[in-house]
């Protein structure tokens, strides 16, 4: 049979070994391809290292592993784990690299004030694991499984990535990666994510954005300066911010809902 070849990279020596014995000490097999050429493949870890420079000297010369588990945190690094993924991903596209940590998974802890510190953490962990798949990671699994360490999350996620899957998300680092998501496309409490702007609203942000008065937007628009006043106050209302000009924009933007270049400054008269 066709073996599924893993390798880690962790700086933690029990680590290692428990990976290693847990996947080696039990026949593991998963489904790989599609339904119509589906075949049963068993999965072996073939070699463990402790630091990247180890690993990529293996595998000068050698044949590369199918997946790599690689540890986010080295020697107190927080992402020395993506310096190592940027690497294997350049010299070896063909590998999957599976990023194995604990760090996604408690967003509470931090130095800061509970709330500052909460919203710190959840913003970190959502940049950190955009930049880990814009690097070559395909998938991201928890050290810290329910009642304590186990390998069935690093198979599922093989499992799913043999299965045609583009990515897999460990159940915590899927919660905390969502909510950082949120906050990221900035899907606040109170802010509907479907509004949208008709054609002439958002032509209306635009022209205030380039710094015309609502005369000027009138007669650019061809609306009565009564119909753009009532537009601009409808637009304020929705949007939750005082009636100003300023306001709508700056908030507007900050939505997504005009972008910055789309404005088209107009000459002085």
């Amino acid at each position: 049979m066709d073996k599924i070849r893993v390798m880690m990279v962790d700086d933690e020596p029990l680590i290692r070994k428990v990976v290693k014995m847990e996947m080696n000490s039990r026949d593991v097999s998963v489904e790989s391809g599609d339904v119509d050429g589906s075949v049963m493949r068993r999965v072996e870890m073939v070699e463990t290292f402790a630091d990247g420079p180890s690993l990529l000297a293996a595998l000068e010369g050698g044949t590369p592993p199918d997946y790599l588990l690689v540890d986010m945190e080295f020697q107190g690094e927080p992402t020395g784990g993506l310096m190592i993924t940027r690497r294997i991903h350049e010299r070896y596209p063909s590998v999957r690299v599976i990023i194995f940590s604990g760090r996604f998974d408690n967003p509470e802890e931090g130095s800061q004030p509970e709330a500052e510190g909460r919203l710190h953490r959840v913003h970190e962990i959502g940049r950190v694991v955009m930049e880990a798949l814009a690097l070559g990671a395909s998938a991201f699994v928890s050290k810290n499984a329910a009642g304590g360490f186990s390998v069935e999350n690093i198979l599922r996620a093989i499992a799913c990535l043999e299965r045609g899957e583009r990515c897999y998300f460990n159940y915590p680092v899927m919660l905390t990666l969502k909510e950082a998501a949120e906050r990221y496309f900035r899907l606040v409490e109170g802010h509907d994510p479907s509004f949208e702007l008709s054609a002439t609203e958002r032509q209306l942000l635009l022209l205030e954005a380039a710094g015309c008065t609502a005369n000027e937007i009138s007669n650019r628009l061809d609306e009565s300066d009564k119909s753009i006043q009532e537009r601009q106050k409808d637009l304020s209302r929705r949007l939750g911010i005082v009636n100003k000009s300023a306001a709508r924009v700056a908030k507007a933007i900050s939505l997504g809902l005009i972008a910055p270049a789309e404005v088209q400054f107009l000459p002085r008269q």
